[in-house]
């Protein structure tokens, strides 16, 4: 049995709706329904009702729901009992990152606040976007640090996460470049003479295969502008569109952390670090409402 499955349950339990239960999980609905099963499955018992509408427990399932609660509640006090005995963990921020931003963004970002904030003592989870999310929903780090479009938002529940924008990266097109510097390849390409387009899975070491392909003259590649920095300057990669901006896409970068509690406080570096950040945002907010003014 996975912990995850007890949580899903409760969940389930809480709000009465599969759909809305998986989305506040962060899983499809299918998914979501199939752990489920597998809860049920390893119990050998029926804990869900699908003979009425809307959803409820069985008898069964309201004897375990109590069941559910305990046990999670044993297993997260286990989890801060031995945290408080490791004194590190008390000055270590735990950072999940989604790949690419763990190997192009973090590492500068994190050389210039230590400049300005002081040093850090900080463990970076790589991770995909997915479980990134995951691991902060479920406890596993402070702070998560990931893209955001509101094409493809995380539907984080603004009442018990606090956000910060970070800045803005742009994802572009981008082709090997000729002798001269020129790009090899340009967008759009047409019917006859289609343009080789590199793709790649959310990992990061997929990501970098496509960039070496890049690099190798094999085709077009959608990256962040940040992990093509060194290429750019070096003259072996270059922008493959009209610099319109026709071709790029806005990516905001945000920060995310559960908002303290008293039941859940946090870690003070981490309440320290964050308030540091919040007040260089509203000061970059005022700059802009003051640039804007008539």
């Amino acid at each position: 049995m996975e912990t995850k499955w007890l949580e899903d349950f409760v969940s389930l339990a809480e709000t009465n709706s599969f759909s809305r239960s998986a989305e506040l999980r962060h899983v499809t609905q299918p998914a979501f329904s199939r752990r489920i099963q597998s809860l049920e499955a390893w119990l050998g018992s029926d804990l869900i009702d699908r003979t009425s509408y809307p959803t409820r427990l069985t008898h069964a399932g309201e004897v375990f729901y109590e069941q559910a609660i305990a046990m999670l509640g044993q297993i997260n006090n286990a989890r801060a009992l031995l945290r408080g005995k490791r004194t590190s963990t008390q000055t270590t921020i735990d950072f999940a990152v989604p790949h690419t931003l763990s190997l192009t963004y973090v590492p500068r970002w994190l050389t210039g606040l230590e400049s300005a904030f002081g040093e850090i003592h900080s463990r970076l989870l790589a991770l995909n976007v997915h479980d990134a999310v995951m691991t902060l929903v479920e406890g596993g780090c402070d702070l998560l640090l990931c893209y955001h479009h509101p094409r493809q938002p995380l539907l984080l529940d603004a009442s018990q996460y606090d956000m910060i924008s970070m800045g803005n990266e742009a994802l572009r097109a981008y082709t090997r470049c000729d002798k001269q510097g020129h790009p090899e390849l340009l967008l759009p390409g047409d019917e006859h003479q289609p343009l080789p387009f590199l793709a790649y899975a959310n990992n990061a070491y997929l990501g970098r295969m496509v960039d070496l392909m890049a690099l190798e003259g094999r085709g077009i590649a959608f990256l962040p502008e940040s992990a093509v920095t060194r290429e750019l300057k070096q003259k072996q990669l270059a922008r493959a569109d009209d610099s319109t901006g026709a071709w790029e896409v806005n990516m905001e970068i945000r920060l995310y952390r559960e908002r303290p509690s008293l039941q859940r406080p946090g870690k003070m570096i981490v309440s320290r670090l964050w308030d540091y950040l919040s007040q260089l945002q509203n000061a970059e907010n005022k700059k802009l409402q003051k640039k804007n003014r008539p």
